[in-house]
């Protein structure tokens, strides 16, 4: 059985973050693509390369009761994104911490959301023909399917041609285990992955936390 509160944490934080990473990553993505074409996709040998590649940056810590968090950033200035990220965790009860403090509580999959309602049996039966890792149902309803990062795509289209469009999908580190937070916590717990994801230069944030309605 998968997270409590799937659905609505999905809903909750996809708009914002779609609308957020478009233009960003449009931009980078644009960049990482005229300086590979100049001068070659090594970024030891391409020094404009290595710029547009290094300015992803990733930030991990700590929220209240240890739910661990990571923040994808893209930024022109690690010092600045760097600082901003480290109040945001201190005036929210957070820390940051070093980096691959709390990686290993995270996996590298390919994730898919099927809205509540979805016939479970016949998505696990295509799911697994796919080559999908797992498929689960979690306490909301909605249903969670599973691949490895690289069949990501493959998974995706075969289910879709079968008749199960996700209602989101993505690469992700998903988190191995949950904190659980409710009431005031939930809410303070809130208040950190608003304040962090409302940060400029923050892309993508991935916890441990999970907060009840």
């Amino acid at each position: 059985m998968a997270g409590h509160s799937k659905w609505a944490n999905i809903q909750h934080r996809k708009g914002r973050q779609d609308e957020k990473r478009g233009a960003a990553f449009s931009k980078i993505a644009k960049e990482i693509t005229v300086a590979s074409k100049m001068g070659g996709g090594d970024v030891n040998f391409n020094p404009r390369l290595r710029v547009a590649v290094d300015k992803a940056k990733g930030v991990e810590g700590y929220g209240i009761g240890g739910a661990a968090i990571m923040v994808d950033c893209l930024t022109d200035n690690k010092v600045r994104t760097v600082a901003e990220v480290r109040h945001a965790f201190s005036k929210f009860g957070g820390n940051m911490g070093s980096d691959g403090c709390v990686a290993f509580q995270f996996k590298h999959v390919g994730q898919m959301i099927f809205a509540p309602g979805t016939d479970e049996g016949a998505l696990m039966d295509a799911a697994i023909e796919a080559g999908a890792d797992d498929v689960a149902t979690n306490d909301d309803g909605s249903i969670e399917v599973l691949t490895p990062p690289n069949d990501y795509m493959a998974v995706k289209d075969a289910l879709e041609a079968a008749g199960f469009k996700p209602e989101f999908g993505e690469v992700t580190m998903k988190p191995e285990g949950e904190n659980v937070f409710a009431g005031e916590e939930g809410v303070k717990m809130q208040k950190l992955l608003d304040a962090l994801e409302n940060l400029d230069d923050v892309q993508e944030i991935y916890t441990t936390a999970v907060i009840e309605d």
